[in-house]
């Protein structure tokens, strides 16, 4: 449920920003149901009915079912008049009065995950700048649903093993590279709630003192996560989007605080007051 949640914000998202691009006044989409080949339309705006609320769209059928099938944009001039497409779904396209429509598929991982519409009342040619335009938008869900899917990998991976574990000392150091890992992908996460979800993994990945000598910012904590790690500056910079400079701004910041003359002694700071595992 919750990455159904998440993956509807982000739909929600891309067709507010197709329509501002393409200038296109009605623009709707949805995600492919779990363990089904069908589109369920969740998400519209600037339409003037409901006819296409919660319409599941079958792969193959229509002009969207078309670009879940073929896994490439489709577009038709005049939906109801057009031989390029079956016709399951005239009924509601005509309630809400669309002529030209254009389909956009978001595939991850060769997997066609939604499809993104956009529409006008009129029929007439959607140019290709209006076809890229929507194919960027569909591009940011894609870009978006892969940080998801990452980041509730790492958190099935975070989770207590029920087995014994025959090497703790590997074990703890798998447990900093997933906890550094977490760290990295949260910036990167759009949904907010699952960016909380991702930040409360980490912290039960450490076990903070009762009263910490210091305090670090999220960005130092960061950088002080993955200098623990054994990353240079500027793999910490690369991991992070920052520059090699930043990165030094954190680390000197973070040093500071802790009272540490060098990395190492940051990190083992950091460890013993409970803000690194």
């Amino acid at each position: 449920m919750a990455a159904e949640v998440a993956g509807a914000v982000e739909i929600r998202g891309a067709l507010s920003r197709l329509r501002r691009t393409t200038g296109l006044p009605i623009a709707f989409g949805g995600l492919v149901e779990a363990g089904r080949t069908q589109v369920r339309i969740s998400e519209l705006t600037g339409t003037n009915t409901a006819s296409l609320r919660s319409l599941a769209v079958t792969s193959g059928n229509g002009l969207g079912g078309k670009a879940v099938a073929l896994a490439r944009p489709c577009a038709v001039v005049d939906y109801s008049a057009s031989l390029q497409i079956s016709h399951e779904y005239d009924i509601p396209v005509a309630a809400e009065g669309l002529r030209s429509v254009l389909a956009v598929p978001v595939v991850v991982r060769r997997r066609v995950r939604g499809v993104l519409y956009g529409a006008l009342r009129t029929a007439q040619p959607l140019g290709d700048r209006t076809l890229g335009a929507a194919v960027a938008a569909a591009r940011d869900v894609e870009q978006a649903l892969v940080v998801q899917d990452e980041a509730r990998g790492l958190l099935a991976a975070a989770r207590p093993a029920p087995a014994v574990v025959p090497d703790p000392g590997a074990a703890w150091e798998q447990v900093r590279e997933a906890h550094a890992a977490l760290r990295a992908l949260a910036p990167r996460i759009t949904d907010p709630r699952l960016r909380a979800e991702l930040l409360a993994a980490c912290g039960l990945l450490t076990t903070p003192a009762a009263a910490a000598e210091a305090v670090l910012a999220p960005r130092e904590l960061d950088v002080l996560t993955w200098v623990a790690a054994g990353a240079t500056n500027a793999a910490v910079a690369e991991r992070l989007g920052l520059r090699p400079e930043t990165v030094k701004g954190y680390l000197r910041s973070a040093m500071r605080k802790l009272g540490a003359h060098t990395r190492g002694e940051a990190v083992s700071a950091a460890r013993r007051t409970g803000l690194l595992p």
